[in-house]
């Protein structure tokens, strides 16, 4: 038999003449040789019985449920997985910060090592002290009212889990004689917050920024607070107020507001984005003043994690405002974070209404602080005694 093409056709034929198969004959033979297989196949295939179908067990039964009914029967385990993924992205992002914050050559605290080495220890908050190189004075007077010094300052941070400390950045010219001056004081008093960030009044929102991402690397607290300082603050008051709000997951305490957008050149607290707000005469959305005001970990966590992104605003208490709004942020009014000098604090503290904060609205602090936070920590302070007998 031969392969011969015939008529543009492949045909076989035999050698000695006999009859040809033509291609399309070979196609049905070759269908007809698949549809036999098939049937062969089918007739070997034998479905199992049902009994022999391994059931899952009474556990595994339980977990398809909850997978069907979407976790309807097991909510608090629901809740419980969610918050544990929380924490989890949270802490991710803090520790992003901190590997930033040691690449960028920021110093290592002490309390940092200790996390690296014991595991975290866990604070009720962290309170920044807003200061500038020319303020020498102001953090001497904070130093003698209301901020312990030296071993108290460690017990308070031991016993009661609060951290205080002086946050300034670094000169244009780091190294010279505005950053030494600094460091001797460190060497001091050890009770600063060094920034990667160099220090400007036009620079306060890219501060503030820089500052919660820095503290929420180096230390695990509920709250993060941002104060002045020239503003005298009552510490222990300042915990049982914050402590009430523990509980809730993104929170945002202070004094709020909402002044008008300031479109006109020259003038303090002018905004250049102005147009941002609408038409002129608007006014801002509400934020928390900026002498004092506090936010939860998950908020500063957010804050490290999208601080290449957030906008900064001429004021930074605007900027902060603004980096909540669309987030599912409880805004907290306390006014107490917001009340004047003599008599006004004082009138409240014999009321039994202590202060959280005391200032002079009319110079966004307390007026010449240096001289007057003595007389306004005599008469509005909590006492040394309330502070060490608190329990937050």
């Amino acid at each position: 038999m031969s392969l011969k093409i015939r008529g543009g056709e492949f045909v076989w034929s035999k050698s000695n003449g006999g009859t040809a198969i033509s291609k399309k004959w070979m196609i049905l033979l070759c269908l007809g040789s698949f549809c036999a297989g098939l049937l062969f196949t089918n007739s070997m295939w034998t479905l199992p019985e049902t009994s022999d179908i391994p059931r899952p067990s009474g556990n595994e039964e339980h977990k398809i449920k909850l997978v069907s009914d979407g976790c309807d029967s097991s909510i608090v385990e629901c809740r419980t997985l969610g918050k544990t993924i929380s924490t989890l992205e949270m802490e991710l992002a803090a520790a992003r910060a901190a590997q930033e914050s040691i690449l960028n050559g920021s110093p290592v605290s002490e309390n940092l090592k200790i996390r690296q080495s014991n595991g975290k220890p866990k604070y009720l908050m962290v309170v920044g002290v807003n200061t500038a190189f020319s303020s020498r004075k102001r953090r001497d007077s904070v130093r003698a009212t209301w901020m312990p010094q030296g071993e108290k300052r460690k017990r308070l941070e031991e016993e009661k889990g609060i951290i205080i400390r002086f946050v300034i950045g670094h000169s244009a010219t780091s190294g010279g004689i505005l950053d030494k001056a600094v460091e001797a004081e460190e060497q001091k008093h050890g009770d600063f917050l060094r920034l990667e960030h160099v220090e400007g009044y036009l620079e306060l929102s890219a501060k503030t920024k820089i500052y919660f991402a820095t503290a929420v690397a180096l230390w695990d607290a509920e709250f993060y607070i941002k104060v002045d300082d020239d503003v005298h603050v009552n510490i222990a008051t300042l915990g049982t107020t914050l402590a009430r709000h523990r509980s809730k997951p993104r929170v945002y305490i202070g004094c709020m507001k909402s002044g008008p957008v300031l479109a006109q050149k020259g003038v303090r607290y002018h905004e250049p984005e102005y147009w941002k707000f609408g038409e002129e005469g608007n006014r801002y959305f509400r934020h928390a003043t900026g002498q004092l005001y506090a936010i939860s970990k998950d908020l500063a966590t957010y804050i490290s994690t999208n601080k290449n992104v957030l906008h900064k605003y001429a004021n930074e208490d605007v900027s902060l405002g603004a980096w909540f709004i669309g987030l599912d942020v409880e805004h907290i009014d306390d006014r107490r974070l917001c009340c004047g000098t003599p008599p006004d604090c004082e009138w409240k503290a014999q009321a039994g209404n202590i202060c959280v904060a005391s200032f002079d609205w009319t110079c966004s602090g307390i007026c010449k602080s240096a001289e007057r936070i003595k007389e306004v920590h005599q008469r509005c302070g909590e006492g040394e005694k309330t502070l060490w007998s608190a329990v937050f």
